[in-house]
């Protein structure tokens, strides 16, 4: 039997507005641009100014169903009425403008500046064009081209898994092009290959790669040592066992120096050399500088566009809340409906756009005023305070997430670099003075291999008793872990000649 009863419940739910909000704020300012342009380009009450930045006027912008107990006023399309948005406000003064431009400090205007493009020809353009200089028969070239195209970035031809590249090759010839071949002929076409610069290419081996790269070398007595080194004693090389090397060599400690030295100066990805070079730009968020013992931030001008609710629109509302009025029309209410809706999407995103600007500031405000030794001593590490996002979410009030996604996607310039703002979030460490910033302890680990002897290299637990010396008490695992994310090897693979 069906019956009603009521329930209490407490839901908690985002806006619309709150959702927006968010979605800016992780966006960072190399992206901040292009999000920018699509809102305008879907939302036509939507402005960008071009004649300069207002200067914000205190206040808030009025609803546009504002009531208004005034009857006195006129009902007309030309009247500017209460009940609805104030074109005082917009027209009036242009300092009140819907705009989301901040104080900044400093210059406003901004060289405008375009990354050269860098143009360089493929790998895999370079090899075609080296090939069609050869006197290949049809059936050769076709067999070049398939080698080419599994050559990958690193100049490498490597099957999937542990099935033979050559063999891969004369299976897909045979079952996709109809083309019988063997894995002689194939190997007959990849030693040609092979010939091509850069040295080293289509090699399906860090062993074949080096060798490939000796055997172009002029011929001597150190290089072809090298040769026998990488032919015959490879594992051993890789493993630098140097005492085995130099027995089974019959050479001295000189010598192998010599011939080590040769080998490391070898290139292990010779398709580098050739393959289009990705750079990274890096926009920074905030520009910090120090006077005088003190810091200031400000907001690189790309975080604060210009933008303003349309005048027209706002003028085609009240035209059309004039009509509704003196005619119930359905189609003049649909469209003070939609007019009303893309300057309320309008206002919501300007809102958004300044509530990401005072955010943004206000944690990057917050961390440096945390980590203030940091930045006024010059960038030194050991300047670091342990920090958490818990920290600056309890000191402005807001969510961890919050902090988490401007710290996660935001870059500060200073005058000693740019950093991202997770640089400056580190664990703690306690130590005899107190806690330190784990970065510290990972500085002084660096100095402590930098200045052992490469002959000798010390291991994790002599690396865990040298910081126990300075004052800072981990453990060997905790020194491992380090070292690992320093991008540091084993004591073995540290040592040298």
């Amino acid at each position: 039997m069906l019956k009603q009863n009521q329930q209490l419940k407490l839901l908690q739910k985002i806006s619309p507005q709150q959702i927006q909000f968010i979605k800016l704020l992780q966006v960072p300012t190399a992206s901040l641009e292009q999000r920018i342009k699509e809102e305008l380009e879907k939302n036509p009450a939507l402005e960008d100014n071009q004649m300069g930045f207002g200067e914000e006027a205190p206040g808030e912008y009025e609803d546009l169903d504002r009531k208004d107990d005034d009857d006195s006023r006129k009902d007309d399309g030309d009247d500017i009425l209460k009940n609805e948005v104030s074109l005082d406000d917009y027209l009036a003064n242009d300092s009140y403008d819907y705009r989301t431009r901040l104080p900044q400090g400093g210059d406003d205007e901004e060289d405008d500046y375009e990354a050269p493009i860098v143009q360089m020809k493929s790998l895999y353009d370079s090899l075609n064009e080296q090939m069609s200089l050869l006197n290949l028969t049809e059936k050769e070239l076709l067999i070049g081209e398939n080698i080419i195209g599994n050559i990958d970035e690193d100049g490498y031809l490597r099957g999937r898994g542990s099935v033979n590249p050559i063999k891969a090759i004369v299976n897909y010839l045979a079952f996709r092009q109809n083309i019988m071949t063997t894995q002689e002929e194939v190997e007959a076409v990849l030693a040609k290959i092979q010939r091509f610069d850069p040295p080293g290419v289509g090699a399906r081996d860090l062993q074949e790669c080096l060798l490939l790269q000796l055997k172009r070398k002029p011929e001597d007595a150190l290089n072809n040592l090298a040769i026998v080194v990488i032919e015959r004693y490879f594992e051993e090389f890789t493993k630098k066992h140097f005492s085995k090397l130099r027995s089974r060599l019959g050479i001295d400690e000189e010598a192998l120096k010599d011939v080590y030295g040769i080998i490391i100066k070898l290139n292990p990805k010779p398709g580098e050399s050739q393959s289009i070079i990705k750079h990274e730009y890096i926009i920074p968020d905030f520009i910090l500088t120090t006077e005088n013992g003190s810091i200031n931030i400000r907001l690189n001008s790309r975080n604060a566009p210009d933008l303003k609710v349309s005048r027209n629109y706002l003028k085609m509302y009240q035209d059309y809340r004039g009509r509704e009025k003196s005619r119930r029309d359905s189609s003049v209410k649909e469209t003070l409906d939609f007019v009303k809706a893309r300057i309320e999407a309008a206002q919501w995103f300007i809102d958004a756009i300044r509530q990401r600007q005072f955010t943004l500031l206000n944690t990057m405000e917050t961390i440096a005023d945390k980590q203030k030794e940091f930045f006024l001593s010059g960038g030194d590490e050991k300047k670091l305070r342990p920090m958490i996002l818990k920290d600056i979410a309890e000191e402005i009030q807001m969510d961890i997430s919050t902090v988490s996604r401007v710290a996660n996607s935001k870059y500060v310039q200073t005058e000693f670099g740019i950093y991202p703002l997770k640089f400056f979030f580190t664990e703690g460490i306690e130590t005899e003075d107190g806690m330190v910033s784990n970065r510290e302890v990972k500085k002084a680990l660096e100095e402590i291999i930098a200045a052992e002897s490469k002959r000798k290299p010390l291991s994790d637990d002599k690396i865990a008793l040298k910081l126990k010396e300075k004052g800072y008490n981990i453990a060997r695992r905790t020194v491992a872990k380090y070292r690992e994310q320093l991008g540091v090897p084993v004591a073995r693979l540290r040592k040298e000649v």
